[in-house]
């Protein structure tokens, strides 16, 4: 068996993806349940409340592309980025999900910069706030900044209802900038 059930009740097929298949619907509700860091913060810090303050830290022509970054997330979990890096079909997997993501959401696949970057300030910003006190060195936040306000976690049923409103928004946004331009 190569699919998933969804939270709106569609069948995913984690090989062969279709934008059909995604849902904001199943997008919202799934990152308000997945804790970042593979639950290892002091308290339930959703996928999806990250992906918000991502989208809150870049221009407003990359904050759509900046809320969905982790949609994949959302079909196949938020696997660490160590454990990424030791499964090359993982990440075949991810890309084809990734790309089906971007054609339901008229983006495209490779990220704006603002969005890395953004990304890299809320992880910095989540290891401050959120996880345990650790001297080791994470690399790939050298030399990047925190955030200056803390984060406060929100209830997963609130994140959820949060991030699918921002999506909406964002998308009826995307459409009018399209049929103008």
């Amino acid at each position: 068996m190569s699919w998933i059930l969804t939270h709106s009740g569609r069948q995913f097929n984690l090989l062969k993806p279709t934008a059909a298949m995604i849902s904001p619907h199943d997008i919202a509700h799934a990152l308000a349940g997945l804790c970042r860091f593979n639950g290892h913060t002091h308290t339930h810090y959703s996928v999806a409340q990250h992906s918000m303050i991502v989208c809150d830290l870049v221009p407003q022509k990359d904050q759509l592309a900046a809320l969905i970054h982790d949609a994949t997330e959302a079909y196949l979990g938020d696997v660490t980025r160590p454990l990424k890096e030791l499964i090359p079909e993982y990440k075949a997997i991810e890309q084809r999900v990734w790309h089906a993501v971007c054609e339901r959401f008229n983006i495209e696949p490779a990220l704006p910069e603002s969005v890395v970057r953004a990304d890299l300030v809320a992880l910095a910003t989540e290891r401050r706030d959120l996880m345990p006190e650790h001297a080791g060195e994470w690399h790939c936040l050298k030399g990047i900044p925190t955030m200056p306000e803390r984060i406060t976690p929100l209830p997963a049923k609130e994140a959820s209802i949060q991030y699918f409103s921002r999506l909406m928004e964002l998308m009826q946004g995307d459409h009018r900038r399209r049929m103008t331009a």
